[in-house]
Parts: C-alpha cells; structure tokens; sequence
C-alpha cells in the first residue's frame, strides 16, 4: 500500500514539473543554469527525456523569446536563494555554523554529527552535491572569517567528496563544484563562487596530490565532454575563472598547478596549454618572478 501511495506522489510530482515547465517556462528559466544541471539528471524518466529533447532541439516550444538555446540559460547564474532552498533549513543552519564558528583542528567532531544526522541514510548521497552548490553560492564568509582560523570553505567541500561511497555521485559533487566554472562571466558571476575549487585544488597539492590530480582531470573532462556543440562558451568560461582568481588574489597565480612535481607532467602541460590558449594569455609567472615579487 504505501509503494503504491510514493509511486502516486512521484507520478504527481512529475506531472507538476512537467506542467510549469512547459507552460511557465518564462518563470522556470529564472532558475538559470542550475536549471540544466538538474534537469539532466532526469532525462532517464520518459516525460523529462521528452522536455530535454524540446529544450535542445526544438526551444521555440517554450513560447520564450528570451529562451533561444541553452547557452541563453547557462549565461544566467542561479540566484543564491534557489540553491538555498535544495536543503533543508536546519542543514543550512548548522552549515554557515560550521564555516562561522568552528575552527580549524576541530572540524572532524563537527562533520560526523552532520554527517551523521544528514548523510547517514540510504540515497543520502543525492544531496551531496546541492550541499556543495550551497556552500560555493549561498554562504560567503566575510573578510574576518576568511581571515581568522575557522574552517575553510574549501576544507569543507574536500570532505563532502569523500562522503561519496559511489562515483556517480562523486561526479555529481565534483560537477556541482565546477558548474559555474564552466559558464564564468565576470561582469553577473561571483568570484566567491568558484574560489573553493581553486583553492581546494591549490592547498590540496603538498598532502593530497591526488585530490588536485582527480579534480583537475575532472574540470578537463568537463571542457571537452560536458556540452560538445557549445565547447568555445565551456573554454571562455574556465578561462575566465583561472584569469579573475588570479587577478582577483585568490591565488597569487596558477604556478602551483603548473609546476609541481607532485601533479603529473601530462597535466601540467594540458593546463598550461589550456591556459595560453585564451587570447591574452593566463598569468603564470615563473617562480623567479614570484620570488621577485615577494621580496618586494
């Protein structure tokens, strides 16, 4: 009786996405990009796999004229308060008290209890990754915070991937990690909203090398395979990221990532690569320049 009650429900629900999607589609892509990074995770329910098609092959259905491709949502960032609502206020709660509160060295006590009221539960792994779209988008530490010695933002996502028991969902994390990566603009996007992975990257090098090593392979498949047809908007949009971090200090440059011999040398030379290929060229200084610069 109750499968039969959940199998209802879901039908219901289904029916009400597909509903507002196609007849609100005007109030739906306010969403933005996000949009797109949950919706291709339902392609495999028939009603969803037909909207995908519609929205990829067909977008004059939608009676949008703000909606022409995908690229029209991917340039539009989702809003913090949507990526708010994917957890629940009492997850959110205990979040920003984690990144205001506590400090470094007593972290661990803090995670268990949170993973052990939060992600201890079959299919608790599903929320793994709008946790990460969360802590990367809607909680952004003041200067102070940043400053002082409570736990990093960074630190914090290190150890959501490694609640991951399955890859799929490790993919999915890493992808919610990544995502505005991927679409970065300057002039609407937040920094603040992909330092975690840079710096997750980055600090990760000396003890972790091999999670700067999974994560940058990560963000190399996600250049080339995560959306073929519109690769040159993917590769502005990381190179965009890599430039405003370094402009920005997140990282006082890209040197790290370059030139460690702790990170293979096919990837080193595929960012390398990667990186001049913009048409200005990323800011990589040599280590004589850095030590230069810090004697100055």
């Amino acid at each position: 009786m109750g499968s039969i009650k959940m199998d209802e429900l879901k039908r219901m629900e289904i029916d009400f996405c597909i509903k507002a999607l196609r007849q609100s589609f005007d109030l739906c892509f306010r969403i933005g990009r996000d949009l797109v990074r949950l919706l291709q995770d339902l392609v495999h329910i028939p009603e969803f796999r037909d909207l995908w098609k519609d929205l990829l092959f067909d977008p004059t259905k939608f009676k949008f004229m703000g909606f022409n491709d995908f690229s029209d949502l991917y340039r539009l960032k989702t809003p913090s308060h949507y990526l708010s609502l994917r957890i629940t206020p009492e997850m959110e709660t205990q979040l920003r008290f984690l990144l205001t509160h506590v400090k470094w060295g007593s972290q661990k006590r803090y995670q268990q209890w949170f993973a052990k009221k939060h992600l201890n539960w079959p299919s608790s792994e599903t929320l793994i990754p709008d946790i990460v779209r969360f802590v990367c988008c809607s909680h952004h530490p003041s200067n102070e915070i940043i400053q002082s010695n409570v736990i990093s933002r960074w630190a914090v996502i290190g150890w959501l991937l490694k609640c991951c028991k399955r890859s799929y969902f490790e993919a999915n994390a890493k992808l919610a990690l990544f995502y505005d990566w991927l679409f970065f603009d300057e002039k609407v996007d937040n920094v603040m909203n992909v330092e975690p992975a840079m710096l997750l990257m980055v600090n990760s090098i000396t003890q972790y090398a091999e999670i700067t090593h999974t994560l940058m392979e990560f963000l190399f498949l996600l250049v080339d395979n995560y959306d073929a047809e519109r690769r040159e908007v993917i590769v502005r949009g990381a190179l965009s990221a890599f430039d405003v971090m370094v402009r920005r200090g997140v990282v006082s440059s890209l040197e790290p990532l370059t030139s460690s011999e702790l990170i293979s040398p096919l990837l080193r030379e595929k960012l390398s690569s990667f990186l001049s290929s913009s048409s200005g060229g990323v800011s990589i200084p040599s280590q004589e320049e850095e030590s230069a610069e810090n004697k100055c």
